[in-house]
């Protein structure tokens, strides 16, 4: 019987060792994906910075050009506009279309209200069932 205890407590040290290399392991490997992503995000980051220096170079390209034949105010005030109507199609680009705003439709909390009366077969419309409450009616008692 000895023995067995022996042979349990080399399990136990097993399973430790076993968990804390696998514990390191995991560890590591998460370091080392946060390093590519922060990486990453860090080039996505001065790239956009670079990107919005390089477009007010343009613009301030543009309204120079356009200062050599017109008045200064004309040239800043034609420029901004050029860049609104930019800014306005990519806004519009970025909007869902209308097949995604459709698709949002049969995800409504509430389903839709009908066009007309109910009618039976014959073409006559249903009358009300007496427990219909018209929420929109005030509740008089008699």
């Amino acid at each position: 019987m000895d023995r067995l205890d022996h042979l349990e407590h080399l399990d136990r040290e097993l399973v430790d060792e076993l968990a804390q290399v696998a514990r390191e392991t995991v560890r590591d490997e998460l370091r080392e994906q946060t390093r590519r992503q922060r990486r990453r995000a860090t080039l996505y980051a001065a790239s956009g910075a670079v990107a919005l220096y390089a477009g007010a170079a343009l613009a301030l390209a543009l309204g120079l050009g356009l200062a050599a034949g017109l008045p200064d105010w004309a040239a800043a005030l034609i420029t901004a506009v050029i860049l609104g109507a930019v800014a306005y199609v990519l806004r519009g680009a970025a909007r869902p279309t209308a097949e995604h705003r459709a698709g949002t439709a049969a995800q409504m909390p509430y389903p839709p209200m009908p066009s007309a009366a109910p009618t039976t077969d014959a073409g006559a419309q249903v009358p009300p069932r007496p427990d219909d409450i018209d929420p929109e009616q005030p509740h008089h008692r008699a």
